[in-house]
């Protein structure tokens, strides 16, 4: 304890300010805090300086009022003792916790009202309340005005205007609103979702891109199902392994192709029954006939897309950013249908070269002899024969049998696996045009004079001193279930050397391979449905023969344009998808630096080619096999076992034979089990 016989009343003054609370004073951090964080002396002296301020403020203030009380005489308390001046300023705390607790207390409750006026205990340490935490609980409990006092009138409330809940949608009577028949293309990055469709029922941690469409659509209005359930998907929170309920009923809807998990798209099509703009004709009245007639001439002309709904820009505004409608077909074909009317289906799949981090050193090497044909040219382990690939993927083009290039569904009893290749072929991806080549056109360019770069790549002009990206291009009129990820993992095969290009040609011919081997199929990630084609069968021609009107082309629609350009305006699909891929080419950049700093620090006679090792082709020997599919990772085992000496699964005969029979053992059970209950 403070000695306060030896202090003078200043010192003895400042003391018993610092036990005070004080809404300008320095609060020390909790225990947890210390250490982390210590104030400066010059901080401390603020604050110091704050709380003198304030203390000389509230002395002024109780001087004012006492001299308007009728008291003229102001205490002199420099010339107070010690005793005097300790018996003064408990006297002080006792009047300023009696009015704080007078001004916070709720005046309906006498019985607090009256403990608020306890005296506080003598002791002259003990701290008055804090003024700021009177002032928080003055705002926390306001002063109330008693029962029947008309002089205090509450602010007016929108809340209290109404009788109905906040948050209430309007009634909406689609009786009201004309319908047609569209079809709509669109896209989306595939790895944040379980796969394009949607089955009722079935419970996935990830959401489909169908109930996203679906649920876009009916927040926009612009489908109205016959059924409803609770089980569908609201605009909450979704749940993950909930089995939520959509339904197309009444709405004719088809969808061109069944994209997998984590499988992209950039030209996926559905059709389907939606709300129009287009006025419902008016019921006619007898003897008005005539009337109509002669107004018929003078009404305004129909248009289907300039006077229609921009269909895209609508639903664009409602959909996550990896999902964008690109456009909409306003008259779709008779008797269209987006699954059989598509008569040509086009994946691309892409991967770079090297397809991992090469092994540096001389153990890098293997001399890729394949299976009679032979020693063929040294490849780096993580480099891609792309001139093998290509070769390879030649022989699928034609009418084949791709029962061994795919995932057999019992369920479905499949017994033709004929299908249509129109082209198959690995490509570059030039560096210049692809990706965001757009920029370096005339209409982007930096400059307005300046010249074009030509955008023709070649083998000759792809370096091969940076990765190069290619792509699997593929047209088919239809494939199987995961086909094209089957077709690519026998592709990556052989450009490690794995394989020869001829295992393709033998698993193609059913009679020599029956059974299908067991063998990876390659990653999701890198796959997409890059556009689906309706063309007009009576013209013999395979190219696209529907009248597609893209996002920005509805330029005469002045709904659409009141709004911005859909395609190039503020928050259109340029710009939305710009940032998408702003933010993944960070991700690139930065990964991209790091490798490249990790490689340059250290030993660098890797770089000179001077790693030769002691004892380097045994460390290569016990390493195992090192086997790519297209992700990010490699399959490392032992000695690598070829195609054609792999397990292989039964015949397609047999693996049908045993799925119907379990079909049937299902239904039985079902049966059995009703008659129980019944």
């Amino acid at each position: 304890m403070t000695d306060t016989k030896n202090t003078s009343p200043r010192s003895f003054f400042q003391i018993r300010l610092s036990a005070i609370e004080h809404p300008h004073r320095f609060r020390a951090p909790p225990f947890a805090c210390r250490g982390m964080w210590k104030p400066t002396r010059l901080f401390t002296l603020s604050c110091n300086l704050r709380v003198l301020k304030h203390t000389r403020h509230l002395c002024q203030s109780r001087t004012l009022t006492q001299s308007m009380e009728g008291t003229k005489d102001q205490p002199d308390y420099s010339a107070w003792t010690n005793e005097s001046l300790i018996a003064r300023i408990t006297d002080l705390e006792r009047q300023l916790h009696s009015r704080t607790t007078e001004f916070t207390a709720p005046t309906e409750n006498p019985a607090q009202q009256a403990d608020s006026h306890a005296p506080i205990p003598s002791d002259g340490y003990e701290p008055a309340i804090p003024l700021h935490e009177s002032a928080q609980n003055t705002k926390k409990r306001p002063h109330s005005p008693p029962e029947g006092d008309i002089t205090k009138v509450p602010a007016p409330s929108r809340t209290l205007k109404t009788n109905t809940p906040p948050n209430v949608e309007r009634a909406f009577d689609p009786s009201k609103y004309e319908t047609r028949y569209i079809a709509l293309k669109f896209a989306y990055l595939g790895q944040p979702y379980n796969g394009l469709e949607h089955t009722n029922g079935n419970m996935t941690p990830l959401p489909t891109v169908e109930e996203i469409i679906w649920k876009a659509l009916r927040r926009t209005r612009l489908i109205f199902p016959q059924t409803t359930s609770d089980l569908e998907p609201t605009e909450r929170e979704r749940v993950p392994m909930r089995p939520y309920h959509l339904y197309w009923d009444g709405v004719e809807y088809s969808k061109a192709g069944r994209t997998d998990k984590g499988v992209s798209a950039f030209g996926q099509v559905i059709g389907l029954r939606v709300r129009s703009q287009r006025p419902k004709p008016k019921p006619l009245v007898e003897g008005e006939e005539d009337a109509m007639q002669v107004d018929s001439t003078t009404e305004k002309e129909w248009d289907d897309v300039a006077d229609e709904i921009s269909y895209p820009a609508v639903l664009n505004r409602v959909l996550p950013e990896d999902i964008r409608v690109l456009a909409w077909c306003p008259n779709p074909p008779p008797g269209f249908d987006a699954r059989f009317s598509c008569r040509e289906r086009r994946y691309r799949y892409f991967f770079t070269n090297p397809a991992f981090s090469p092994t540096p050193g001389s153990i890098g090497f293997e001399n890729r002899a394949q299976n009679g044909n032979g020693p063929r040219s040294k490849f780096r382990e993580g480099w891609l024969d792309i001139e093998a690939m290509r070769e390879a993927a030649k022989h699928f083009e034609g009418v084949h049998d791709f029962r061994n290039f795919c995932k057999l569904d019992v369920k479905k009893q499949i017994e033709n696996f004929e299908r249509i290749i129109h082209h198959s072929d690995i490509e570059a991806v030039n560096p210049k045009t692809s990706p965001l080549g757009y920029v370096g056109k005339p209409g982007f360019q930096a400059k307005e004079d300046a010249i074009p770069e030509q955008d023709q790549v070649t083998p000759d002009t792809v370096s091969q001193n940076v990765p190069q990206v290619y792509s699997f291009n593929l047209h088919g009129s239809a494939f199987l279930w995961h086909q094209v990820r089957h077709m690519v993992s026998i592709l990556f095969l052989v450009g490690q050397g794995l394989e020869s290009p001829s295992i393709v040609a033998e698993l193609l011919d059913p009679a020599k391979n029956p059974r299908k081997p067991t063998y990876f199929m390659a990653d999701d990630a890198p796959l997409v449905l890059e556009d689906c084609i309706f063309p007009d069968i009576a013209s013999g021609s395979r190219k696209d023969a529907l009248n597609w009107v893209y996002a920005g082309d509805d330029v005469g629609n002045p709904k659409a344009s009141a709004k911005g350009d859909a395609k190039f305006g503020l928050q259109g699909t340029v710009e939305t998808l710009w940032k998408v891929w702003r933010q993944r080419k960070m991700d690139e950049i930065l990964a991209g630096a790091l490798v490249d700093l990790v490689i340059s620090q250290g030993n660098q006679n890797v770089e000179r080619k001077e790693a030769k090792t002691k004892g380097s082709s045994t460390k290569r020997a016990n390493r195992g096999a090192k086997t790519w599919y297209g992700g990010n990772d490699c399959v490392v085992g032992g000695k690598y076992l070829p195609v054609d000496k792999k397990a292989k699964m039964e015949t397609v005969e047999v693996q049908n034979a045993k799925g119907l029979k379990a079909k049937q053992r299902k239904l039985e059970r079902d049966e059995a089990a009703k008659a129980t209950q019944a």
